[in-house]
C-alpha cells in the first residue's frame, strides 16, 4: 500500500478528517455487505443481541439500552429496526416482551456472523493485533483529551 504522505507529513495531519474517513469507509463496506443479506446495520446489531442471550431473550428496553450510542442510532430508530426485524420474521416477542431469534433469524444470523468475520479479516490484512491496539488505545486518547464520549462512558 502506498500512504497519503511521508511519516513526516502524516504527523501533522488532522486526525478529525482520518479518522472520520477511516469510519466512512468502514461504515460503508461493512453496510453495503450487510444489506447484500437483506439487513441494515442496526438490525445486525438487534440480531447479535438477541442472539447473545442464549435463548432467555431480550427485553426491547434491554436491547436498547446498549445500542443507542452505536453511531447516533437513537432509540427511536432501534424501535423501528426492532419492528421490522419482528414483522421479517427474524425475532418474536413473547408475552413478557423479550426478543428472541426464530429459526429464520437464526439462519440470517449464523450467515451475518460469517460475514462479520469475513469484513474484520479484510479490514485488518497487514494491520498486526500491536498496530491495532496502539491505534485503538490513540483514539480512545483523542476522545478522551477532547472531552468526547464513546459507548463505553
Amino acid at each position: 500500500m502506498e500512504y497519503s504522505h511521508s511519516d513526516e507529513e502524516l504527523i501533522g495531519q488532522p486526525i478529525g478528517y482520518w479518522s472520520w474517513a477511516a469510519a466512512k469507509a468502514v461504515v460503508s463496506r461493512t453496510r453495503g455487505a450487510l444489506a447484500g443479506l437483506g439487513l441494515s446495520q442496526p438490525q445486525w446489531w438487534v440480531l447479535a443481541r438477541a442472539a447473545a442471550s442464549a435463548g432467555e431473550g431480550r427485553t426491547r428496553g434491554e436491547v436498547t439500552e446498549v445500542l443507542r450510542g452505536y453511531l447516533d442510532v437513537g432509540d427511536r430508530s432501534l424501535g423501528e429496526e426492532i419492528d421490522e426485524a419482528v414483522v421479517r420474521g427474524w425475532l418474536v416477542e413473547d408475552a413478557a416482551g423479550r426478543l428472541r431469534l426464530t429459526a429464520e433469524g437464526e439462519e440470517l444470523y449464523a450467515g451475518a456472523a460469517r460475514l462479520q468475520d469475513e469484513l474484520w479479516a479484510e479490514r485488518h490484512a497487514g494491520i498486526s493485533d500491536e498496530e491495532y491496539l496502539v491505534t485503538m488505545k490513540a483514539l480512545q486518547r483523542f476522545i478522551h483529551n477532547t472531552g468526547g464520549r464513546a459507548w463505553h462512558h
